[in-house]
């Protein structure tokens, strides 16, 4: 599982050129932070119970809320048993775009069945706007 976003390069290139920066390493920087933006939106919005498509997270089976209980955790589903998965989460980018993504395939395919129940992987268009205002910030 994986989200990406790209930048509007012609013009971030048309701004940076007025400024006479190099076009590469400033796109590459403002991506980078950007993509750490978007994995802290995530991480936020999960432990709030939230959904990227709005609304709160179904609860959990009532098997599996009382091993919760069992172990110490609270029955808010919040995703995080041990913190591993939401953990994997990671970033990379270029030139070009930014992903985010799971260091971990053991925990992109939890995260994957995760996302079916309780969608939580993904970026909303306020979200976007968002991060496209940081992206613009960050343009040095």
């Amino acid at each position: 599982m994986k989200i990406s976003f790209k930048s509007n390069a012609k013009e971030v290139k048309a701004k940076l050129e007025k400024k006479g920066k190099d076009v590469g390493k400033s796109v590459s920087r403002a991506l980078s932070i950007t993509a750490q933006e978007g994995i802290n939106i995530i991480e936020r919005r999960t432990k709030r119970s939230v959904g990227f498509k709005g609304g709160k997270f179904t609860g959990y089976s009532p098997k599996y809320a009382k091993f919760r209980r069992f172990k110490g955790r609270t029955n808010r589903p919040n995703l995080e048993f041990s913190g591993k998965m939401l953990g994997a989460i990671t970033s990379r980018a270029d030139r070009k775009k930014a992903t985010i993504f799971f260091t971990r395939a053991a925990e992109a395919k939890k995260a994957a069945g995760n996302n079916k129940l309780r969608p939580f992987f993904g970026l909303n268009r306020k979200e976007e706007k968002k991060l496209g205002d940081i992206f613009f910030r960050n343009i040095k």
